[in-house]
């Protein structure tokens, strides 16, 4: 076992999640920009080396601490200089740790007391700060011009002794060797800002360098297939082995439980336990085209897991997020980080689902297979703006349907097709798009080799159709059968919620709403409005109108409000809701109201409506 003193360098991006929900493609696309731009020829000029990627942190190694301390200075200036030309929200800050010590030699790894106190450093540093040990600012305090402020002993994790830590003073005049040239990123708009660091910090950013094209199954039935190798046992006990391989598993229960994968069992992808296996390897050897891996740490009543999902042809990695829960009870911890690692990779909004988007559109026209049509028309449906949209992936639909005639996926997304229009007040008849989603659901279930991908999709449109349809109990069934079929299914439970709130349940569909926001913390402004609107079915309207106040841009937010509000006596208030809706859809009427929202009890709509004509929405055609 080799040893040698380095010069270790630790960052981390702060509130990366938060900036990874708000655009996913656009953060990726300016990985590429962040890493060539910034941190590899800011380190490499430093003679410095990055030699682990965890999540959204990274390691990298310096054989002079001088170098080391001046990397850092610059990477922070630099991202301070970034920062200042784009607006607030979208700029980005990295904590950045740095010590010197003895390392263990593994290869082309790090580890050891000195990689461990440079990663405490780094967690307790504020937003944009560098914290040093005292051993580094000891050593270059007469070499660099940067000033020093002592922040006393700091007790660490894992670490027994004190440490002396220092914060370096960014504002003192940087010595002429270490300026930063002056490079811009261009007319570049950063939508998620954290992707600069992230470019280097997040193996995700690989994902855009020359991802290879590869053809999916056909059929109906080509879901990815994907390997969850045993979690690593960070924390220093190897008793504490239990905790990351119940981790592992809890993923793999779930992940098999996904309509939209097929998962390799446990026995074999655990056969790599503790073997340096290439990732591409094991991708031919398990015939997956993904692999999941990572780490978890433990220290007192703290977790973190780290997961990272990799390309298994390409060895790219696709996505990796960092996940630190406090607790006393590490099984609750252990669930709760599980569901949101399966949320984050499974479903409409997932990982997985966007890398085979992008697979898809990358194929000619004249190798598309069934799956791949379904893919290429789901992309364009989900993010649908306007019929004109919806339009768009019926027509994909409708030519895969011509290629592939018995396809009951193509026939169930033609079923969604018509319902979307339905539900975000685009049909012109409302009556024939929801009969039609109906015959559409169940033509597509037709059979004895359904696959569970085709029966989730199926029995979810069937809740939501059945219900507008009039079928109370035919729609409750279909939403309970739904969620057996995919239960961490978090797109899918908090739209199927709704089911429940329109047949007579709503403080169900309420616990069905609260249970799926947990799984998509990126989606908040739309769990606002369905919160929203189950409260003021529910009739408490201070609640109502309190979710309402972040939800979504959607027209029916303004006019949920109004409704509330006149319950509650507001009609100027109310009034002037119903402006800011048809600012948004002059032609909105109170029949257009009617004939979207759906209960069993026709007291509920009656009393709506009532209310919107109250506070000013026109009527509509007569009898409305």
């Amino acid at each position: 076992m080799d040893r040698k003193l380095a010069a270790i360098l630790a960052a981390d991006v702060v509130g990366y999640s938060a900036h990874m929900e708000r655009d996913e493609q656009g953060t990726f696309e300016r990985l590429k920009r962040g890493r060539k731009e910034l941190f590899e020829p800011e380190i490499a000029r430093h003679h410095g080396r990055i030699f682990k990627l965890m999540g959204d942190g990274l390691l990298a190694e310096f054989s002079s601490v001088v170098d080391a301390v001046e990397c850092a200075v610059a990477l922070q200036r630099g991202l301070a200089e970034r920062n200042a030309a784009v607006p607030e929200p979208e700029g980005i800050e990295v904590r950045i740790g740095i010590n010197l010590g003895e390392v263990i030699v593994e290869g082309d790894d790090r580890y050891g007391e000195g990689v461990n106190i440079a990663t405490r450093l780094e967690q307790i540093a504020e937003p944009g700060g560098i914290y040093v040990s005292g051993k580094v600012a000891k050593e270059v305090e007469k070499k660099l011009a940067f000033g020093f402020e002592s922040m006393g002993e700091q007790r660490v994790k894992n670490i027994a002794e004190p440490v002396p830590v220092f914060r370096i003073r960014l504002a003192d005049p940087p010595p002429a060797k270490s300026l930063l040239s002056r490079r811009h990123w261009g007319s570049l708009r950063w939508i998620a800002a954290a992707a600069a660091l992230a470019a280097v910090v997040l193996a995700a950013g690989w994902f855009y360098l020359g991802r290879q094209q590869r053809d999916l199954p056909v059929a109906g039935t080509g879901v990815p297939k994907i390997a969850v190798l045993a979690f690593d046992n960070m924390s220093g006990d190897p008793g504490f082995g239990y905790f990351s391989d119940g981790v592992s598993e809890d993923i793999i229960s779930m992940l098999a439980r996904s309509p939209d994968l097929s998962v390799v069992a446990r026995n074999s992808s655990f056969a790599y336990k503790g073997k340096a296996t290439d990732v591409r390897q094991i991708g031919k050897d398990l015939n997956v085209d993904y692999v999941l891996e990572g780490s978890v740490r433990k220290d007192a009543d703290m977790v973190r897991i780290v997961a990272q999902l990799i390309d298994s042809k390409s060895g790219e990695h696709v996505w990796a997020e960092r996940f630190d829960k406090a607790g006393a009870d590490p099984w609750g911890l252990q669930d709760e980080v599980t569901g949101k690692i399966i949320s984050s990779l499974t479903g409409e909004m997932g990982q997985i689902k966007q890398a085979q988007y992008r697979d898809a559109w990358g194929k000619d026209v004249t190798k598309l297979g069934e799956y791949d049509y379904y893919l290429r028309g789901h992309d364009v449906f989900m993010n649908a703006q306007s019929r004109a949209d919806n339009d768009k992936a019926e027509a994909i639909w409708r030519e895969g349907l011509a290629k592939f005639p018995g396809s009951g996926l193509l026939k169930i997304k033609l079923g969604w097709y018509h319902f979307q229009n339905v539900f975000n007040f685009w049909s012109n008849d409302v009556k024939h798009d929801v009969d039609r989603a109906v015959e559409l659901a169940r033509e597509g279930l037709e059979g004895d080799s359904v696959s569970p991908h085709v029966r989730r999709l199926g029995h979810f449109l069937l809740a939501r159709a059945l219900s507008a349809q009039g079928h109370p109990e035919a729609a409750l069934r279909e939403a309970e059968t739904a969620r057996q079929l995919a239960p961490y299914d978090a797109f899918m439970l908090g739209n199927v919620a709704a089911t429940f709130v329109e047949n007579g349940q709503p403080q169900k569909g309420l616990e069905w709403i609260e249970d799926a926001a947990k799984r998509e913390p990126g989606q908040e402004a739309v769990y606002n409005y369905r919160r929203g609107w189950t409260y003021t079915v529910l009739g408490e309207e201070e609640k109502a109108l309190a979710s309402l106040e972040d939800a979504a841009d959607w027209v029916d937010v303004p006019l949920l409000r109004a409704i509330n509000l006149v319950r509650l006596d507001k009609l100027d208030e109310a009034r002037a809701q119903v402006k800011a809706a048809l600012a948004m859809r002059p032609d909105f009427t109170c029949a257009t109201w009617a004939s979207s929202y759906f209960y069993s009890d026709p007291k509920i709509l009656e009393a709506e409506v009532a209310d919107l004509k109250k506070a000013g929405l026109p009527p509509g055609p007569p009898g409305t």
